[in-house]
């Protein structure tokens, strides 16, 4: 052995090679096995091993581990390798505690120790690797027991340049573990100066843990703009020559650059200094000067660090918003790029002229290149450019180019991808209402939408359309004439039935004096579409000929024939039958003047927001861009920080209504637009939804408590009277979870003797644990406390468990009894499946066990499959869509977990959708299956009682 010594490990490439020449993967088990049981034996053997001999086991101990198989020895042996003097015998041991040791571990007091000796070490190298298994293990129990060593690292002046570097990587990895880590004070201004540091590695690390910091407390960091500015000026003007010996491909410190840069993104453009604010911007035109000159190199490196750093300076000229200047020559810059013949530059080009378009000095400069975004549109290869084309034209939209915008929005959709086609829809209906000045344009377009693209035309934008006609005496004969020529194609697309169906069943008077649009034609017109549609749609078309009835009464014979055949029919669809039955009483039996009541032309619908935008920004969250102008951010001489206005509101809103909430959980009041001055507005509202409850609200004069809501949320008001608010906000991940009970006093007296105390007996304690953290015994008056709460899951249970909160107020006893949101279903984990599986996991959870759950049930309040969904997404599995046959369905996937156990669990739940209209009718069946019979019936419990 003495003899093949050193860093080859001669014993472990053999093993790896006996591993890779395995034929099949019982003989791979067998020779790990047996590898395994030598290894085992040397560790337990009475000849003792030196530090090589145990490197070399705990490699391979680490490369089975690797392999996917467990390993439950070792550890020791690896922490023993912590103590020696030998680089390489002290990387195993990091590495392998770093890979292989759970934090719980016993032998982390052990792991710590010895990870404390090297950070004393006066041996670079040991410190830096106490430091990367810090980071790497990232614990908060490293977090806890290196909090206060690592900054001391990071500022002394003793510490090497390489430490330093190491030190503030590790301070960032634990900064996003345990927010509390970094210190403030005195420490805040010596990590700061870390920027004007000459190494290279030391400000790159320094600039990333110090926007991290900027990121959570921005005034405390404030310093480090001035400082930024500076440094970044060093770096990109050429009279100075900071970091000019380090280049890469013929680009000063790139990486540095852009960290810089986009640091300085955390602020407001300086105005305090006007120095500062000087130098920033020269060191912005210097880069958009550089982006001009010709290329030093024709390798891709030069560009791609160049054009890295082009790009983060535009970011930051958009953030600022305040240099028209700055912001009209990016975009001229960008507007080069956008015939590169490099893809991923013509794409970020389009996406950060999406945020110009946006600014109202730079709107105009956008707007010039439309030609060459609409050409990127139709003619780019790469789809994700034609999308981010959409984005641009979107943005730059407004009065003047609106309907050429629109236009050939319209003309692409035709031959666009699927993928965007929906979006697109989306947008060219927000465009034609916002900007529409003749309302039968704005018809055309959305009739143009449903013929061109209707299957990708959503219920809001079909909805919409009718909402504004009926809102608008001047266009109803318009719509009407025009739609019912869109009816007389032969390919007739559902949607296009259903707006017709609609305006024709409200306004087809207003066309019937034509003889080739009389009533009987229109009425013939729409039955002849009757038999291709769906059953929501014919149930519309009942609707339109009860209207005919009211509207035309010489063909009321003709339609009351349609209905006595739809109700004498056994049709499949029970909801048809009883419509038309019910529709065919009413024309036999009301007189004229009840007719007319009853089925007079809809009311006008008071304005709302719309809801096409929301729907929009759901399809895309994060990536939409917005459709208005900004206001500058230049900010004015004196002015405070940007943030303080819309604080001071908030404040004052609060004060306003602090008898009604003291913790700000309830649901906001929406803000209610004073002007429809770029503002889209929803003038019907919702037709066939119903209005929303806002079941997050609370009235502060009386009992609040629903416990059931709260199954489906995680955060609200939990219990509120008189004399109190509870609050709550949890998290789970996992078997574990955490919840913070906010209590607050809304009285002018101090509450005594508080006590909150849990109710759960040893029995459920066995299956659910729950640790409670003391609170104080007085609540002051008008003030808030918060009692943190762990729970976690160790098998599973059918219960919640409650809190009693005992107090005195005026020295009268109080007792509140509560649930706590604590049921099952938080410890789900949502799991994504396709349709395959789940139909293959479905059949086998329904197999001669029958470990599952069925409940048909009758909903209990007006049938809303959007707010259905809600619920579903807020439960915790994952909804499934377009997996199952019937769209109307909902099907999820989730796995709880436990400490021992996870439980895989399906479900479905069908609505009867059709009854909407007929609440008697408006009926659920849900299906749980799940490998646990007991799991299956709670789940069930839990959701019959949501819907």
């Amino acid at each position: 052995m003495p003899a093949v010594r050193g860093d080859g490990m001669r014993g472990l490439a053999v093993f790896i090679s006996d591993i890779r020449n395995c034929k099949s993967k019982e003989a791979e088990i067998k020779r790990i096995n047996k590898e395994l049981a030598n290894i085992r034996s040397k560790f337990k053997g009475d000849k003792t091993l030196d530090g090589y001999q145990k490197k070399k086991y705990v490699c391979k101990l680490l490369f089975i581990f690797l392999l996917g198989h467990d390993i439950d020895f070792g550890h020791m042996e690896a922490v023993n390798l912590l103590s020696s003097n030998k680089y390489s015998e002290k990387q195993i041991g990091y590495l392998f505690i770093s890979v292989l040791v759970n934090t719980n571990s016993d032998l982390i007091k052990l792991i710590i120790q010895s990870i404390k000796n090297d950070l004393a070490s006066r041996n670079p190298i040991h410190v830096n690797l106490a430091l990367q298994c810090i980071a790497n293990i990232g614990s908060k129990e490293m977090a806890e027991a290196f909090g206060n060593e690592i900054p001391k690292l990071l500022v002394s002046g003793d510490t090497m340049d390489v430490v330093k570097q190491s030190a503030a990587l590790c301070l960032l990895r634990l900064l996003r573990t345990a927010p509390e880590v970094v210190p403030g004070g005195e420490w805040t201004s010596r990590i700061v100066h870390l920027l004007n540091d000459q190494h290279l590695g030391v400000v790159t690390a320094a600039a990333s843990l110090i926007d991290a910091l900027v990121k959570r407390n921005p005034d405390e960091y404030k310093g480090c703009v001035s400082l930024a500015v500076s440094r970044l000026s060093r770096i990109v003007t050429a009279s100075y020559t900071d970091l000019q010996d380090y280049t890469y491909y013929f680009v000063p410190a790139p990486w540095l650059s852009v960290k810089l840069l986009r640091l300085l993104q955390n602020y407001t453009p300086p105005a305090e200094d006007p120095g500062v604010r000087g130098r920033l911007n020269e060191c912005l035109e210097t880069i958009l000067n550089k982006a001009q000159e010709a290329p030093k190199s024709k390798k891709v490196q030069h560009s791609n660090a160049k054009n890295a750093v082009l790009f983060e300076a535009i970011s930051l000229i958009i953030h600022n918003d305040s240099e028209p200047n700055l912001l009209v020559r990016a975009c001229n810059q960008l507007g080069q790029f956008l015939s590169n013949r490099e893809t991923n530059l013509r794409y970020l080009a389009l996406e950060s002229m999406c945020h110009l378009a946006t600014s109202e000095f730079s709107h105009e400069a956008v707007k010039k290149h439309q030609e060459v975004v609409i050409l990127s549109m139709k003619m780019e290869k790469d789809v994700s450019v034609r999308q981010q084309a959409v984005d641009l034209l979107y943005a730059m939209c407004d009065k003047s180019n609106a309907e050429e915008i629109v236009q050939e929005m319209l003309n692409y959709l035709e031959t666009a991808d699927y993928s965007i086609r929906e979006e697109m829809v989306l947008k060219v209906a927000i465009l034609a209402e916002k900007y529409a000045t003749d309302y039968t344009w704005y018809v055309d377009v959305i009739l143009n939408l449903i013929r061109i693209a209707g299957d990708y035309v959503s219920e809001e934008v079909w909805y919409r359309v009718i909402q504004i006609v009926i809102n608008r005496d001047d266009v109803q004969g318009y719509a009407a004439k025009t739609v019912f020529e869109a009816l007389q194609a032969p390919a007739c697309h559902e949607n296009m039935v259903k707006v017709g169906g609609y305006i024709l069943g409200e306004f087809g008077n207003l066309i019937a004096g034509d003889q080739r649009s009389s009533p009987l034609v229109q009425f013939q017109l729409l039955h002849s579409k009757y038999h291709l549609c769906s059953p929501m749609t014919r149930a519309l078309l009942l609707s339109t000929y009860i209207k005919f009835v009211n509207l035309f009464p010489e063909i009321r014979v003709q339609i009351q024939e349609v209905f006595k055949q739809h109700s004498n029919l056994r049709s499949a669809d029970a909801e048809l039958q009883q419509r038309a039955s019910e529709y065919l009483q009413l024309s036999i039996i009301a007189s004229t003047d009840v007719l007319a009541t009853v089925l007079e032309e809809m009311p006008a619908f008071p304005e709302r927001e719309s809801s096409i935008l929301a729907v929009l920004k759901k399809k895309k969250p994060g990536r939409v861009p917005e459709n208005e102008i900004r206001e500058s951010k230049s900010p004015a001489p004196n002015s405070n920080h940007h943030t303080e206005a819309p604080s001071a509101i908030s404040a004052a809103t609060v004060s306003n209504n602090n008898s009604a909430d003291l913790l700000g959980l309830s649901t906001p009041p929406s803000s209610q637009p004073t002007s429809n001055t770029g503002v889209l507005l929803d003038v019907l509202g919702d037709i066939y939804s119903g209005t929303p409850n806002n079941v997050g609200a609370t009235n502060g004069a009386q009992n609040t408590y629903n416990p059931k809501k709260f199954v489906c949320k995680n955060n609200g008001v939990l219990f509120e009277n008189d004399l109190i608010q509870i609050g709550v906000k949890s998290e789970f991940r996992q078997n574990l979870g955490r919840i913070g009970l906010f209590y607050g006093n809304k009285t002018q007296f101090v509450l005594h003797n508080f006590h909150p105390q849990l109710s759960w007996s040893e029995e459920d304690e066995a299956k659910l644990s729950v640790q409670v953290k003391p609170v104080d015994l007085v609540l002051e008056a008008g003030a808030q406390i918060q009692q943190m709460i762990n729970a976690e899951c160790i098998d599973d249970y059918n219960d919640a468990p409650s809190m009693v909160i005992c107090f005195s107020y005026n020295n009268v006893p109080q007792k509140i009894t509560m649930k706590l949101p604590l049921t099952i279903n938080k410890f789900f984990e949502p799991t994504e499946m396709n349709g395959e599986s789940f139909f293959a996991r479905w059949k086998n959870l329904g197999g001669a066990n029958q470990q599952r759950s069925q409940k048909i049930f009758k909903a209990q309040q007006p049938m809303d499959l959007a707010q259905v969904r809600t619920k579903l997404q807020g439960f915790g599995m994952q909804l499934l869509d377009g997996i199952d046959p019937n769209p109307d369905n909902f099907v999820c996937a989730g796995i709880v977990h436990m400490r021992a156990q996870q439980i895989g669990c399906l479900l479905r739940l069908e609505p009867n959708k059709q009854a909407q209209a007929l609440p008697y009718f408006q009926m659920f069946r849900l299906t749980v299956r799940s490998s646990k019979e007991s799991m299956s019936i709670e789940v069930c419990n839990l959701l019959v009682d949501q819907f």
